[in-house]
């Protein structure tokens, strides 16, 4: 009896006890953490990292580990403003990574390294709100697997990057918050091209200009924001009735069209035209927007009725637009 019990003791530890040769940190990764700990210059943010604990089991901060694996899988730091330091190259000495998130570092400073192209797993890349520069490097193509491919807010600067539609999994892109000039890439009406659903594409407050090239009417954009720019001419390639088009903030513009000709998408909710040279009339079903801005523009016609109640503030500062909450229509 007693044999039979330690069997059956010994037989159920054997499945819920992990192996004592099990290794949860793999040693490179280690080494890999601890090197870069050294190259943010030992900031307090990572006091966890210590040589003698698991970079997995014993939580260092912003690491998460693929316990099928023991392979890092996730490095996530943020808000610290007393880091100082440069980009940690030896980041891409991570091979497992899926995501990279750096967020709320006000003194990490450099250029992307060209090491981050051999994270070929990663789904995730953001980088925001840092005193980052430089351009966009060419060799962020060979991310494939990049699905998010978030720059948001630190001092990036050039031209935007033309190759993100040979990324074949990206679907959100944000850029915003930049130093880039110049127009958007032709190319960025084939992004995701085999299925042209396009969650985000957020590239406001920069010095982008120029015309929006006609091939973006292609892309069935969720959310686009080119709002605090320089761009001009035509954007009603932008507009579609049969487009799954939830959001569109193209404000703070030189925009010139006839917004009249415009055929809004149904499911429309946020819109934002305001500060450009948009003329016409107010497009057909309008008055369904929830959020509406078209102030500061060229405009003409009759405010329409039914729908949201907007207040005055959504109409102000047009040539001739009428009709409540505006003055009445002679």
């Amino acid at each position: 009896m007693t044999t039979k019990l330690f069997l059956i003791v010994f037989i159920f530890l054997s499945y819920t006890t992990p192996s004592l040769s099990k290794r949860y940190c793999h040693p490179q990764d280690k080494k890999v953490l601890l090197q870069i700990k050294k190259e943010f210059n030992n900031p307090t943010l990572l006091s966890s990292w210590k040589p003698n604990s698991d970079c997995c089991q014993d939580r260092w901060h912003g690491i998460h580990c693929n316990h099928k694996t023991s392979h890092v899988d996730s490095l996530d730091l943020s808000y610290d403003h007393n880091l100082t330091s440069q980009f940690p190259p030896s980041i891409g000495n991570l091979p497992y990574l899926v995501n990279l998130s750096l967020f709320h570092l006000p003194k990490l400073t450099g250029q992307i390294p060209q090491s981050i192209s051999k994270l070929t797993n990663l789904k995730v890349l953001s980088i925001g709100v840092t005193n980052m520069s430089g351009p966009i490097p060419n060799f962020l193509s060979q991310l494939k697997s990049l699905v998010t491919l978030n720059l948001s807010f630190n001092n990036f600067c050039g031209t935007l990057p033309p190759f993100l539609h040979l990324l074949p999994n990206l679907k959100e892109i944000f850029l915003g918050g930049n130093k880039f000039t110049g127009p958007i890439p032709c190319s960025y009406g084939y992004l995701n091209d085999e299925y042209p659903n396009f969650p985000n594409l957020e590239l406001s407050y920069n010095q982008l200009s120029g015309k929006l090239p006609m091939s973006l009417g292609r892309v069935n954009f969720s959310h686009l924001s080119l709002k605090d720019n320089k761009f001009e001419g035509d954007a009603s390639m932008l507009f579609g009735a049969n487009k799954m088009t939830e959001a569109i903030d193209i404000s703070w513009n030189s925009f010139t069209f006839d917004f009249g000709k415009v055929e809004l998408p149904k499911t429309l909710s946020i819109l934002d035209v305001s500060h450009n040279h948009v003329y016409g009339n107010l497009p057909a079903g309008i008055e369904n927007v929830s959020w509406l801005n078209v102030s500061y523009n060229r405009l003409c016609g009759e405010i329409p009725k039914g729908g949201h109640d907007h207040d005055v503030y959504t109409y102000i500062h047009n040539k001739c637009l009428c009709g409540s909450p505006l003055p009445s229509c002679k």
